[in-house]
């Protein structure tokens, strides 16, 4: 018989519970980030544990075979090169991001591709199968290989998952996904731990990859708790203005590849179309022979990217001038500034 719930507080961040609500977490050093949840029995959690991952033995690192390993290409050179060259089966990708980036947009253009050799199958807790459908159509995917399942119960999904047996899940989106065996309601840090960590034993036990997508809060950081992004193995982040077209997509944490690459993408009518040339869009419609404005390279992974980077000075009315940096670190324009005032011979201290 599973015992009674109680109230505890727990932190956003790592997952820290405590009795008694503190101001800073004691595991993780965070402020203000204890709320209020009701606390699990823990008779539930080890027996869906049982249920969904099984049971293994230890074995001798010398008999693990990587003959077989090969990694799926998406069709999209530019996610390939963030994921380090594709998806690696049975791994568990999270891709996050402001609402409206493009993150659903993206999975579904890719199962056009995929689908083409591997069964998918698309799993929606916001949308019904008829708006997916719609979006679908506009997108030019029609690939017979591509399943629809609306539903939030991760049990009843993982069940599917083990029946059909395909080749690559996408879930969308982790906050809807519910565990029936916890009383918290969806989107709490405790549902969204365990049904994460029971996507995770589906996805090793099986050895199909799965891709969620995740929610972001006010801060931008990714709702949840902190623990969610220990458990995946892979972290990509989509970055950009929802009022401009371009998208890049940056890896924060992978397993199986860099996290240095970035991938740059163009948001159409017709979807995402990666961009292969990030130079070229960037300095596309650059004035010619303008004051204030010049070419420079960064390194971002393994490719040099050029950029403009633009300055404007003018004479303060004040005694301390005030400075600004956007799209650049504002200690490093400070460090140039005074370079340029002790070496180069030029005052910056009323600019």
């Amino acid at each position: 018989m599973a015992g009674k719930s109680k109230v505890v507080y727990q932190c956003v961040e790592c997952g820290y519970e405590s009795p008694k609500w503190a101001g800073k977490c004691p595991e993780c050093g965070a402020w203000n980030s204890m709320t209020e949840t009701m606390a699990e029995p823990t008779t539930s959690r080890s027996a869906s544990v049982r249920s969904v991952g099984g049971l293994s033995r230890p074995v001798p690192i010398n008999e693990i075979s990587t003959e077989d390993e090969h990694r799926y290409h998406t069709g999209l050179s530019e996610l390939d090169r963030v994921l380090g060259g594709g998806i690696v089966k049975g791994s568990l990708v999270l891709i996050s991001g402001d609402p409206g980036i493009g993150k659903s947009t993206m999975l579904l253009q890719i199962c056009e591709y995929l689908g083409q050799s591997l069964r998918i199958l698309y799993v929606s807790g916001e949308e019904s199968a008829r708006q997916i459908k719609l979006r679908a159509t506009r997108l030019g995917v029609h690939n017979p290989n591509l399943m629809i399942l609306t539903q939030t119960d991760v049990q009843y999904i993982t069940e599917e998952i083990r029946s059909e047996k395909p080749d690559l899940v996408m879930i969308d989106s982790i906050q809807t996904m519910n565990h029936t065996e916890l009383s918290s309601s969806p989107g709490s840090i405790t549902q969204v731990r365990e049904c994460t960590n029971t996507m995770m034993r589906c996805a090793k036990s099986l050895d199909i990859p799965i891709i969620i997508v995740g929610h972001v809060n006010k801060d931008g950081a990714i709702a949840g708790p902190k623990v969610l992004e220990h458990i995946v193995d892979a972290v990509l982040y989509f970055e950009g203005d929802r009022q401009m077209t371009y998208r890049i997509l940056r890896a924060v944490k992978n397993r199986y590849g860099s996290t240095n690459e970035i991938g740059v993408f163009d948001m159409g009518e017709e979807g995402l179309r990666q961009v292969e040339n990030p130079s070229q869009a960037m300095l596309s419609g650059r004035p010619k022979d303008a004051s204030g404005t010049c070419v420079t390279a960064v390194m971002e992974g393994s490719r040099p990217i050029l950029a403009e980077i633009q300055g404007l000075a003018t004479t303060s009315g004040f005694g301390t001038p005030r400075r600004m940096a956007t799209g650049f670190d504002y200690n490093l324009m400070a460090l140039i500034f005074a370079v340029v005032d002790i070496r180069g011979g030029y005052i910056f201290s009323n600019l």
